[in-house]
C-alpha cells in the first residue's frame, strides 16, 4: 500500500519526524516507527479521517474566493489536468486561499494577482500565474466573474536554460562500473536509460507492461499519453546497434527480485517520484556523475537515437514528446555533427571563391 502525503523532516540535531501534510491543512506528527506497522498505519488512517472530516465541515462565506477556489477543484477543467500539475496547482490554490480567500470574488481585480505574485519570482511565479488563469478562466466560463482579472498579467521573464544535463557516455560507463547489476541503482539506471521514462513514469513501470507482441507500453502520468518502447521483440532498424543496452537492461532485471513494479525499496514497496529523483540523485554522485540526474539520462537517450539516425518522429514516439520542437534540436545537432565528422572526400562543406578583382571603393 502506497500511503500519500507522507513528510520526513530533519531537525539539526539530526533527529527525523515524520508528518502528514496535506495540502492546505496543519501538519500532523506521526509515529516514528515503519511506515507498514499497525501503530503508524492507525495513526495515519485517524490523521487522514480527522483532516477529511474539517475539509467537508468548513464553512466559506457565500460569494467569496474561498468558496470558489473549494468548487474549482471539483471542477472537470481542474480534475482533467495531468495527476502531476493538479498536485503542483493545488498547492498554489491552497496558498492563494489562505491569502485572498475571505474577499470576495467579484472584489477580485488584476492588482490583487499582481501583489500575490510579486511574492515570488521566476518560474515560480509563472506557475502561480497559471493557477490564477486557470482559476480565473473556470470563474468566467460559469459565469461566477464578469471578466477575467488575470488578462493582461505578465509572466515573469525566466533565463533561458538548458535544463537537465544529458548524460555522456563516458557517465554511463562509470554508473555501469560503479554500480553492478543486482544493485538496485543499476535496474533504475539502465531502466530511465532505455524507455527514456520521466521519473514519474519509471516508478510504475514492471512486467505486466509488457505485451504480448513485445512492447513496454505505459501511459505518461504528466501528458496522459501512451507510450511503447520495443522490449521482447526486433528492435527498428535506426535502433539495432542499441541492442546493448537492452541486453543490460534485461540483466538487470533479471538478477533483482520479482514485484509488481521493477523499482523498488528495499522493503519491496514502489518507490515515490520525489524519493526516486533524490536517491538516484544520490547514485550517479557516487558514481562520479555528480549534478546528473534520472531526466538527464531521457535526454541521452534522445541524443542517442539522434545520432542513430532516427527521425523526429521516431525520436518523439520513443520518449513519449507532445510536440517535435525539442527532438528536433536532437535531430539537427546530430546532422551538424554527421557532417563535421564526415571523412567522405565527395562531401565537403561548400566554400566562398577567392575574390580575384579589386575590391569596390567603400561608400
Amino acid at each position: 500500500m502506497r500511503l500519500k502525503h507522507i513528510k520526513t523532516v530533519t531537525k539539526p540535531n539530526g533527529r527525523r519526524f515524520t508528518y502528514l501534510a496535506v495540502p492546505g491543512q496543519k501538519l500532523v506528527r506521526l509515529p516514528d516507527a515503519p511506515h507498514d506497522s499497525p501503530d503508524f498505519l492507525m495513526a495515519y488512517a485517524s490523521a487522514m479521517a480527522a483532516g477529511e472530516q474539517a475539509r467537508k465541515g468548513r464553512k466559506f462565506a457565500p460569494g467569496s474566493i474561498a468558496q470558489a477556489l473549494s468548487t474549482y477543484q471539483t471542477s472537470a477543467p481542474f480534475l482533467q489536468l495531468a495527476p502531476s500539475t493538479r498536485s503542483q496547482r493545488a498547492r498554489h490554490v491552497s496558498r492563494i486561499a489562505e491569502t485572498w480567500g475571505q474577499a470576495k470574488l467579484s472584489d477580485l481585480r488584476r492588482q490583487h494577482i499582481e501583489a500575490d505574485l510579486a511574492k515570488l519570482t521566476g518560474h515560480a511565479a509563472n506557475n502561480r500565474l497559471k493557477t490564477w488563469r486557470g482559476f480565473c478562466g473556470w470563474a468566467k466560463t460559469t459565469r461566477a466573474i464578469l471578466f477575467d482579472p488575470s488578462d493582461g498579467v505578465a509572466k515573469r521573464t525566466v533565463k533561458k536554460s538548458d535544463g537537465f544535463a544529458p548524460w555522456t557516455q563516458a557517465d554511463i560507463e562509470n554508473f555501469r562500473e560503479a554500480w553492478a547489476i543486482g544493485t538496485p541503482q543499476r535496474l533504475a539506471m539502465e531502466l530511465v536509460y532505455w524507455t527514456a521514462a520521466r521519473a514519474s513514469d519509471s516508478v510504475r513501470l514492471g512486467p505486466g507492461m509488457v505485451t504480448k507482441d513485445g512492447w513496454l507500453s505505459f501511459r505518461q502520468q504528466k501528458t496522459g499519453g501512451e507510450v511503447s518502447v520495443p522490449f521482447n521483440r526486433r528492435l527498428p532498424a535506426f535502433a539495432a546497434n542499441m541492442q546493448g543496452d537492452l541486453d543490460h537492461l534485461k540483466a538487470a532485471i533479471d538478477a533483482a527480485p520479482r514485484h509488481m513494479t521493477w523499482l523498488v525499496t528495499q522493503h519491496g514497496k514502489s518507490r515515490s517520484t520525489k524519493a526516486f529523483s533524490s536517491w538516484f540523485a544520490g547514485a550517479a554522485t557516487a558514481a562520479g556523475a555528480g549534478g546528473k540526474s534520472a531526466h538527464g539520462l531521457r535526454k541521452a537517450r534522445a541524443e542517442a537515437l539522434a545520432e542513430a539516425g532516427a527521425t523526429a518522429h521516431q525520436i518523439a514516439a520513443w520518449t513519449g514528446h507532445e510536440t517535435l520542437a525539442e527532438v528536433q534540436r536532437y535531430s539537427k545537432a546530430a546532422d551538424r555533427r554527421r557532417v563535421l565528422s564526415s571523412t567522405d572526400p565527395e562531401r565537403k562543406l561548400e566554400t566562398i571563391p577567392a575574390h580575384t578583382g579589386n575590391w569596390p571603393a567603400s561608400s
